[in-house]
């Protein structure tokens, strides 16, 4: 990876130095790519910042249950399939189609959320480096053509398991969460101009980590929810007429923020306001009143329950 391109990406990639090497290496191997991993550690941004970088088209396409192979290669136009019978011209070119003309990057998100039909197309592409279309041909891939894909884990809702087919195809790089100094400067960068301390800005990425690994979540945040977080308390605070460091601004920014990302445990009788709750007090400080021994003032928190 050269100086330039390493400037380059670590100007739209916080951190993630040796995803990108390894992204770029199996890219330059001439190599299919899965990034995977869950939500919100950056898979989108990374692959866009290398296709950026190295001047490569790229296609984009959303993985979803209606994601059909008509929509992923193209289509006869039937208005003037009625006029020019089912001349090449007559042909709309989906992504797939367009990426392995122009010999650009496919870029297939969530790629374990689209039909095992659909799947099966890019298979035999991966595989053969062509495409037989009806009544259209044959579709050779021109050299430059890779698909790179990313998916969230199987346990995410909506998912599915990808079969060893895709897997034998792709070199797969797994991105878990990164560093917290990591997630404080990704935070930072998409809180400028809005003078947010440091220190509450640490706390606020704390919590945010907590609920990945509390016992009564299943499914903690990602790093948008700190992002959120902060954007939320520092608008609160000037709607309230307050500081950011007022516990109530920074409770109920938390639940706004947090709440609708988090999926409480089955099994669990509390619920996700309760739980964030008790995670904010944990880090910024106790709210006087719930069990005599905490830091902060006594705050209102308009709504919500402390455990």
């Amino acid at each position: 990876m050269t100086n330039a391109l390493q400037k380059t990406l670590s100007g739209q990639v916080v951190g993630r130095t040796r995803e990108v090497e390894l992204v770029l290496a199996a890219l330059a191997a001439d190599r299919h790519v899965l990034l995977e991993g869950p939500p919100g550690t950056g898979k989108s941004t990374l692959l866009r910042a290398v296709a950026q970088g190295l001047g490569i088209g790229f296609e984009f396409v959303e993985g979803n249950a209606e994601l059909t192979p008509a929509r992923l290669v193209g289509h006869f136009d039937p208005a003037r399939v009625l006029n020019d019978g089912y001349d090449p011209s007559v042909f709309v070119d989906g992504p797939l189609v367009t990426a392995m003309r122009d010999g650009s990057l496919l870029y297939v998100e969530e790629i374990n959320r689209i039909p095992e039909e659909t799947l099966n197309v890019l298979i035999t592409v991966m595989s053969e480096g062509e495409l037989n279309v009806p009544r259209l041909g044959r579709i050779a891939a021109a050299p430059g053509f890779r698909l790179v894909a990313a998916m969230n884990p199987f346990d995410a809702v909506g998912t599915a398991r990808i079969s060893g087919a895709v897997y034998d195809r792709v070199c797969r790089v797994a991105m878990s969460y990164q560093s917290a100094e990591d997630e404080e400067a990704i935070v930072r960068r998409n809180t400028e101009g809005a003078h947010i301390g440091a220190d509450w800005l640490s706390k606020a990425v704390s919590v945010v980590r907590h609920t990945r690994s509390h016992s009564d979540l299943r499914v903690g945040s990602s790093v948008r929810g700190a992002v959120d977080f902060a954007k939320v308390a520092h608008s609160l605070a000037e709607l309230r007429g307050a500081t950011i460091d007022n516990p109530s601004v920074g409770i109920d920014a938390a639940l706004v923020a947090l709440s609708g990302r988090v999926r409480v445990r089955e099994g669990s009788v509390r619920t996700a306001e309760e739980i964030i709750t008790e995670i904010w007090q944990d880090v910024f400080g106790r709210v006087e009143g719930d069990d005599g021994e905490g830091k902060a003032g006594a705050p209102t928190t308009r709504g919500t329950t402390s455990r």
